[in-house]
């Protein structure tokens, strides 16, 4: 992440006045989305070394400090979104963090928070998750489940990690080695149906480098030309049903960091270009 913010800044796609270092989220915030005992627990330094070791890094005051402007990232990146029509959380996609766990990498899931957070503060009725990390979104499916407010859509590689995957409102689930014609159909046909069933006023955009062929963890077969096609799509379908869209950049595990650098900076080009 910090790599891509090297990259945006140098390249002059978003001006520097545009690339805000976010507040971190609330605890009012937090807890539109996770177990008041949970949050206590990880902001106090409190996990047991199970829960430590599911979430994959040790906890420090420096964890809890990331794990909370990740999500107020997203949250501003919403509010920019509905202003300017596009806008980006440089990092953030922490979907396997669940209302009372995280795992996977994640603490907070900043995808339900920013979606309650816009809630809250009436600038969106429904909204839209559209998660195209190469892993199920599950956390955020069990915390939105029974939300028919908030519409989660995951279009994730089958047998990939989580192995036990939940319910999203919309799921689709590829076969290994899948590549990118099979992926752009599977994506069409799902953002067709999400657009149509959600009838959102925002989009919360989860734009994944880990499909991509020489990804350590993805298992999937796209081409960087492929991912720029998918970003293009999420973009132009929910453009032209008048969805602003913010995105984060959930994961990525190039065997060469710069190829997971160069998918990321060519969802926020793209984006950036859209927004004007």
């Amino acid at each position: 992440y910090a790599l891509l913010r090297e990259r945006v800044a140098a390249s002059g796609v978003v001006a520097p006045a545009d690339m805000h270092v976010p507040e971190p989220a609330g605890d009012a915030d937090l807890l539109r989305a996770h177990a008041a005992d949970y949050v206590r627990r990880v902001q106090g330094g409190q996990l047991t070394p199970q829960e430590i070791r599911r979430i994959g890094f040790p906890w420090s005051p420096g964890m809890v400090e990331r794990s909370r402007r990740s999500s107020g990232a997203t949250m501003a990146a919403c509010r920019a979104a509905l202003r300017d029509g596009f806008a980006a959380n440089l990092a953030g996609g922490t979907h396997h963090a669940y209302a009372d766990h995280g795992e996977g990498y994640c603490v907070f899931n900043d995808s339900a928070i920013a979606a309650r957070a816009m809630q809250a503060e009436r600038r969106a009725r429904r909204v839209v998750i559209v998660d195209c990390d190469v892993h199920q979104g599950n956390g955020t499916a069990a915390i939105l489940a029974g939300d028919e407010t908030i519409y989660t859509f995951s279009l994730h590689g089958a047998k990939n990690f989580p192995f036990h995957k939940e319910q999203s409102d919309l799921d689709i689930a590829l076969e290994d080695e899948a590549g990118d014609q099979e992926f752009l159909d599977a994506l069409d046909h799902g953002l067709c149906q999400a657009l149509e069933q959600s009838r959102a006023d925002l989009a919360i955009y989860l734009a994944g480098a880990d499909p991509f062929h020489d990804d350590k963890l993805g298992r999937l077969k796209l081409t960087k030309a492929g991912l720029a096609e998918r970003d293009r799509m999420v973009f132009e379908y929910c453009q032209g049903a008048g969805i602003p869209v913010a995105i984060s950049m959930a994961g990525g595990y190039a065997r060469d960091v710069r190829d997971t650098v160069d998918i990321h900076f060519a969802t926020v080009r793209r984006a950036a270009e859209l927004a004007g």
